[in-house]
């Protein structure tokens, strides 16, 4: 079965840079689209980016463009989130998640079936 385990996540100074990795265990991390999520206390799980599971193309939210960049490295089966120019109001608890489903688009969590635990991302100075 797919299991899913975040790291990465830490304390960081507003406009620090910091990287997620989502690793991969069971299956092939490449048959699955890969979502990042986010939820900050008391907000709902935000989507943040997402990989495709065949092509490797990627969409991003909004506001992460030009900051946010995700990747895969297939040998490791890892996922990675590169988190430039962090915010305060970006601190929360990151999420990756495996879904069979790509509709060109980000996708809410719904349609993600594989969760990992979630690792802890803090933007203070």
């Amino acid at each position: 079965q797919l299991q899913l385990v975040e790291s990465g996540g830490g304390l960081v100074q507003p406009g620090g840079s910091l990287r997620l990795s989502c690793a991969a265990s069971g299956v092939t991390l490449g048959t699955y689209t890969i979502g990042w999520f986010r939820q900050a206390p008391g907000k709902e799980r935000e989507a943040v980016s997402c990989i495709s599971r065949s092509s490797g193309r990627t969409n991003y939210a909004d506001s992460m463009k030009g900051r946010f960049s995700i990747s895969r490295n297939n040998a490791k089966n890892t996922e990675y989130l590169q988190m430039n120019s962090l915010k305060p109001e970006e601190t929360a608890i990151y999420y990756c998640a495996a879904s069979t489903n790509w509709l060109g688009t980000l996708m809410g969590p719904a349609l993600y079936k594989y969760w990992g635990q979630g690792t802890q991302v803090t933007v203070s100075s």
